[in-house]
């Protein structure tokens, strides 16, 4: 079965928890704080497989967990990490964060690998929370929460060439004759149900990857006949090759054709006029399709657009095609489907402070959001009332305190994190 879209949610795992532990040995005494920190969690990773050429093990993976990391324990010994959850797919595999609409990654190289969701740090033990004025404290860290995110992944297929046209034009039987894919072939529309790719060898040795597309109809950017699932797998391709009926067998006009196909990857992608566009008049050795060529070059009135005659039933033509091919993708060079301002940047310079909580009030309640203020609460261990101090210094510091009497709270008011409820005071 060919998938090439489906969308997927990932968790990265959680870091393993800080141990809160004191050293307790004859002869040691005032021994001090012992506990170790917790492991990384695992990152989830796709890395790119050339085996593959279909999307079908993700479509079967709704949701992709990672490992939490191993926890702290007593004599300072540190957790382990969790080891990373890799997800191979295949050569020209796109990834979209949903929630932002940016592009993570187009994997279009041999050996690309992304990581998609983060793997939480380790929490502190209280080791690490030694100080000269608190020489045993008595509090450790919770692991950092791994990265959440809801991912669409689509396959472009990597081919240099993408022969496009109406159904029933003569595309499979010539991918057939120029290379060694063996297309399923019939009399009749949609024969072609999913992407086929040859790899095609020119009489001066090299070769390139063409593809056969399904049979496009006039709306099939809107969704009419295969086209809106398929397109998008013209867009890696550097030449575009028409391929026409010109012997108007089914009783189509091969210009108007010709339009209608154009203007529908124009409305599916405008940058896919801008490619490189050859004609195969297909089909030459019908007697009408000799007549029909003359008039079809009159409509075109365009001089720039190679128009080759084949005939893929005799295959007649075809390797002259194959040559030009070959000749012409030597001088294109391949360029990338997204402009960096697509990509979601790892790097973020920040040049006005955001506040990193908000505040409002909800059925007699207060209640607080946001990203920080929520992993500082899953990264709390409530079991000392150390912990819970110092879970409430960094709230003060924050500026809550002083935003939540600006807002008019009073004392006794109650205020919620997340699903934990205390007393404003």
């Amino acid at each position: 079965m060919f998938i090439d879209e489906t969308t997927i949610s990932v968790k990265a795992g959680n870091g393993g928890d800080g141990c809160l532990a004191f050293r307790r040995e004859k002869y040691i005494p005032m021994g001090g704080p012992f506990g170790g920190n917790g492991g990384k969690g695992s990152d989830i990773k796709f890395v790119v497989d050339e085996g593959l050429r279909t999307l079908i093990d993700l479509r079967y993976m709704k949701t992709i967990k990672g490992d939490k990391g191993e926890n702290g324990r007593g004599k300072n010994q540190d957790g382990a990490n969790a080891k990373d959850i890799v997800i191979k797919v295949p050569q020209g595999t796109v990834v979209t964060d949903l929630d932002t609409g940016l592009i993570l990654a187009d994997l279009k190289g041999k050996h690309d690998e992304v990581v998609v969701a983060y793997g939480g740090r380790g929490g502190r033990g209280n080791t690490a929370f030694k100080t000269q004025s608190n020489p045993a404290p008595n509090f450790a860290e919770g692991g950092e929460p791994g990265e959440e995110r809801l991912l669409k992944v689509e396959l472009k297929l990597m081919a240099d060439v993408g022969l496009v046209g109406m159904p029933s034009v003569g595309k499979s039987t010539i991918i057939s004759c120029i290379s060694k894919a063996k297309p399923k072939i019939a009399e009749y529309h949609f024969t072609t149900l999913t992407p086929n790719l040859g790899v095609v060898k020119t009489s001066k040795g090299s070769s390139y990857v063409v593809a056969d597309l399904p049979g496009l109809i006039e709306g099939a950017s809107l969704g009419e006949g295969l086209g809106d699932k398929f397109l998008r797998h013209v867009e890696r391709t550097r030449v575009i090759a028409h391929v026409i009926d010109m012997s108007s067998f089914e009783g189509r006009d091969p210009y108007d054709d010709y339009v209608i196909i154009n203007k529908e990857l124009e409305n599916f992608n405008k940058n896919l006029l801008k490619k490189p566009q050859i004609i195969i008049a297909n089909k030459m050795d019908v007697e009408s399709a000799k007549d029909n060529l003359v008039e079809f070059k009159k409509k075109l009135n365009n001089k720039d657009i190679k128009i080759f005659e084949v005939s893929a039933l005799t295959n007649n033509g075809l390797q002259e095609v194959v040559d030009y091919l070959g000749d012409i993708l030597e001088e294109i060079k391949p360029e990338d489907l997204y402009d960096e301002e697509s990509f979601e940047s790892h790097v973020l310079y920040k040049f006005k402070k955001e506040e990193p909580f908000t505040i409002t009030k909800e059925n007699d309640e207060w209640v607080i959001r946001g990203k920080e203020v929520e992993k500082l609460f899953k990264m709390t261990k409530f079991n000392t009332d150390e912990s819970i101090m110092r879970f409430a210094k960094r709230l003060r510091k924050m500026g809550i305190d002083d935003k939540l009497i600006e807002l008019g709270a009073q004392e006794g008011d109650m205020v919620r994190i997340l699903d934990f409820y205390f007393e404003f005071k």
